[in-house]
């Protein structure tokens, strides 16, 4: 009996640990996020979805998808709303709609505001800092698909704070390649974001300053004990060692 049971033990812990890596630090069934190619025409907002969350998903500016769907802020969207992802040809109309029976569209009613042209870009905060400690693991690469951005180890210390002050604007494990992921947005130019946390400090919504925890650090999928950190100018990705201040 004892022989026989080993392999099925054996058998039984594996679809154990393959069911935890399917959720490793909060990952989600999601599309992966940044994943190459043209983002989809329309987008469905789920529930739990922000515009923030998902211009960055697929890799775009939040203000343009908000000026395309005509939405003001605070950039409110509802579940089951339908978001256009790229510019129309005519300019004039929106192609955001709400869901229902018989109802008119929700962010209409809720925008107030008409597309108009882009605001004048703003100038990077002048605060910056580290988010943490430890040494750089992985350089910037601005080439191929997928996340682009660093990954910093902890050096002693796992407590992730904020690069420079801003204002919490995601705070979840909905973007799958992310982990546990906080996004901070600090001017209308300028976010960052902290991947692969262990565990999440802030909600959104949440006014931080720089040097703000924001989450505990946890394990990147290759094994390092830290974060995957993003900055993002107008929906595109630069190196944060441009930014960050020399060490």
């Amino acid at each position: 009996m004892i022989r026989l049971a080993a392999p099925a033990l054996v058998m039984m812990l594996a679809l154990v640990l393959a069911g935890c890596a399917e959720f490793d630090y909060g990952r989600s069934r999601l599309p992966p996020a940044g994943s190459a190619g043209d983002p989809p025409a329309t987008y469905r907002v789920q529930r739990g979805d922000t515009l923030y969350r998902i211009a960055w998903r697929y890799g775009l500016s939040y203000k343009k998808v908000a000026r395309w769907n005509h939405i003001g802020a605070p950039y409110t969207i509802y579940p089951g709303q339908r978001l256009t992802l790229r510019p129309s040809s005519g300019g004039s109309r929106s192609a955001a709609t709400s869901t229902g029976s018989g109802s008119s569209s929700r962010s209409t009613r809720s925008a107030g505001t008409r597309s108009s042209s882009p605001a004048p870009e703003t100038k990077p905060p002048g605060d910056w800092r580290w988010p943490l400690k430890g040494k750089v693991l992985e350089g910037y690469s601005a080439g191929g698909s997928g996340k682009h951005g660093i990954t910093i180890g902890t050096g002693g210390d796992d407590t992730v704070r904020a690069a420079a002050s801003g204002r919490v604007v995601y705070s979840g494990s909905g973007l799958r390649g992310y982990g546990r992921l906080v996004i901070v947005k600090h001017n209308e130019s300028y976010l960052t974001a902290y991947a692969y946390n262990r565990e999440l400090l802030v909600t959104e919504g949440t006014r931080v300053d720089a040097g703000t925890p924001l989450a505990h650090a946890g394990r990147t999928p290759k094994g390092h004990t830290g974060i995957h950190f993003e900055l993002r100018r107008n929906g595109n990705p630069v190196n944060p060692l441009k930014y960050l201040p020399s060490r």
